[in-house]
């Protein structure tokens, strides 16, 4: 029953969305807004589409090449700062404010590193992704009882074997809930940075689209990212929900 709740929930959630759209579709006097079902049949034009899964390759690469450096940056850097207490107090302030600066503003900067390769997409992946990972897997540790350390002290463990043995499962939660959000963060940054400056990818596709007027296009791919981003986060949703008590 608690599982049926749980399918329940999202499926009328895309149904409403659904009515939404062809309400809207309906209500717009000229056709810029295509309709669900006409995105659907570009959606399968596009699958059929050798160019569309070589332009998605590209994407998806550099999408998962900037979650797993960003992840395993994140946790890293989130516990050196967490089993500091100074350190990361003084940390905290600092990220939340390189966090809250639009990093549109930095891609020329990450261009000027990186170039016009697939390197700069990925650094743009990893910029939106890392620090909001930092901030949980930090905030997670200095919020954490005593008694772990202490624990961990009694037992003769080092730093390390504390931090991996004792601290990271015992904020795993806490962990996953900052992936969940990294991983979007990163699909948004390499996006972004294909629509800035790329010949290739996902964000390239929709830019170019645009720019000819074919909203089929526009949206079917946008539809197409949004499944995926669905997906990824209902998998790490369900790790989640898995590793806490019942």
């Amino acid at each position: 029953m608690i599982a049926m709740r749980h399918v329940l929930g999202p499926l009328l959630v895309i149904l409403a969305g659904l009515v939404a759209w062809e309400a809207l579709h309906l209500g717009v006097a000229n056709s810029s807004l295509p309709s669900p079902l006409e995105t659907l049949r570009q959606m399968g034009v596009l699958l059929g589409d050798p160019t569309f899964w070589k332009q998605a390759g590209q994407t998806f690469y550099a999408f998962a090449v900037a979650v797993v450096l960003s992840t395993a940056a994140g946790i890293t850097l989130g516990v050196l700062l967490g089993m500091k207490r100074l350190a990361g107090e003084v940390a905290e302030p600092i990220l939340v404010n390189l966090y809250s600066l639009p990093k549109v503003t930095l891609y020329p900067l990450v261009l000027l590193i990186f170039g016009l390769g697939i390197s700069a997409r990925i650094a743009f992946g990893i910029m939106h992704g890392l620090i909001p990972l930092t901030l949980f897997t930090m905030n997670a540790i200095l919020q954490l009882k005593p008694v772990y350390r202490r624990s961990a002290a009694v037992m003769g463990l080092t730093s390390w074997q504390t931090a991996v043995s004792v601290i990271l499962p015992a904020i795993l939660p806490q962990v996953i809930t900052g992936a969940r959000l990294g991983v979007s963060l990163c699909l948004l940054g390499v996006l972004i940075g294909e629509m800035f400056a790329s010949r290739n990818g996902l964000g390239y596709m929709v830019t170019h689209a645009m720019e000819r007027g074919d909203m089929p296009t526009v949206l079917a791919v946008a539809l197409l990212i949004a499944i995926v981003a669905l997906v990824a986060n209902g998998l790490l949703l369900a790790l989640d929900r898995s590793r806490r008590p019942s």
